[in-house]
């Protein structure tokens, strides 16, 4: 699917909400969630595909939230018909924190979906589930649109300043040794055209953080294995960091590298979340800095947020070479805009330029 840019709220415009939900108790509760935030207005429910696919005419919505699993007609489905019918809508997909919800997850992105949130389970009171699903949903609404004036607390916060980091030495050309690559929203679409096009025999490992929760980034993992012409894994504890091997870090563990004894392994921890993330990029670009210096292709893709930005600092004062996708191919210009933004990126590039690149920097055209 091709990115949507951002678009401009006029101001006291509100992003309208269209709620596709079979559980009546979850229309309510997405709408008390989301009609707490100013900027957004909840202009109708529907309880399958069916009757969604009729009210996005009547009611104009800027956004669909939509279930998977509905009778009549399915979430999927019914996102087939909005990418055919209506392009420009974006579209958060609602799953479940179990293997077969993951995988029909990941199967809604690959047909358009622009991002997704985890039902709420065993939160223990209605008040918490509310807290949980306003949290992360209402982020991931606002990130499609640039509100001309902020009226609430809720509003987008400025971009964090990045005190500069110093050049740690002065280098000419830097022999790569690995690549990493940070991603966010529109993730696994973009790793679906990225990975397979790098070609089998490439020299260098390739680390991967993609902000997604457990069972998630396994799925992710096995599906990219399966049109990859490189190794692909969710990174374990200790695996070596290998030439012509791709790991991605598992939901909600940092991953970052240690060397020992010359040999570069992978080290998981559950130390605090970095931007609010597990795995954060800025964990694996700090440690990987550590370990490889300037020997480092960075590259950031798709992405809400700014998770990556100091990482990215850090590689740049060693010397390492940073890519970054540009805004146009992007579901989200968040986190690469942030790094081009700060003056860190040596290329800014539309997504199917990535892989050459990369292949250019790292010697191999």
């Amino acid at each position: 699917m091709p990115a949507v840019n951002k678009r401009l709220l006029q101001p006291g415009e509100q992003i309208r909400v269209l709620v596709v939900d079979d559980s009546v108790v979850i229309r309510r509760l997405v709408t008390h969630a989301l009609e707490q935030d100013p900027d957004i207005k909840v202009v109708g429910t529907a309880a399958n595909g069916v009757i969604g696919l009729q009210r996005i005419p009547q009611l104009n919505p800027d956004v669909v939230t939509l279930d998977i699993e509905m009778p009549e007609m399915d979430g999927l489905e019914m996102l087939r018909r909005i990418r055919r019918e209506y392009p420009q809508l974006r579209v958060i997909m609602f799953s479940t924190l179990t293997d077969r919800g993951a995988a029909v997850t990941l199967e809604a992105l690959s047909l358009g979906a622009d991002d997704y949130v985890t039902k709420a389970s065993n939160e223990g009171s209605l008040d918490r589930s509310m807290v949980r699903l306003r949290e992360e949903l209402v982020p991931k609404i606002r990130q499609f649109f640039h509100l001309s004036a902020p009226r609430s607390a809720a509003a987008a916060p400025e971009p964090a300043r990045v005190t500069p980091v110093a050049p740690m030495r002065q280098v000419v050309k830097i022999l790569p040794r690995v690549v990493v690559i940070g991603v966010s929203t529109g993730g696994p679409t973009a790793l679906g055209r990225v990975l397979p096009e790098l070609p089998a025999g490439f020299p260098l490992p390739i680390l991967v953080v993609q902000h997604m929760p457990p069972l998630f980034t396994r799925l992710l993992a096995e599906r990219l294995r399966t049109t990859c012409q490189l190794l692909v894994e969710e990174a374990e504890e200790g695996r070596p960091v290998a030439p012509g091997s791709i790991l991605i870090a598992p939901g909600d563990f940092h991953m970052k590298v240690a060397s020992y004894n010359g040999r570069v392994s992978v080290h998981l921890d559950k130390s605090p979340p970095l931007n609010s993330c597990r795995p954060a990029v800025d964990a694996l670009f700090a440690s990987v800095g550590e370990i490889y210096g300037g020997a480092v292709i960075a590259t950031i893709l798709t992405g809400m947020g700014q998770d990556g930005l100091r990482g990215t600092q850090i590689l740049k004062a060693y010397g390492a070479r940073v890519v970054a996708q540009d805004e146009a191919s992007s579901v989200v210009w968040g986190m690469p805009g942030a790094v081009v933004n700060a003056g860190l990126a040596d290329r800014v590039l539309p997504l199917d330029q990535v892989v050459p690149e990369i292949l250019r920097m790292a010697g191999q055209v």
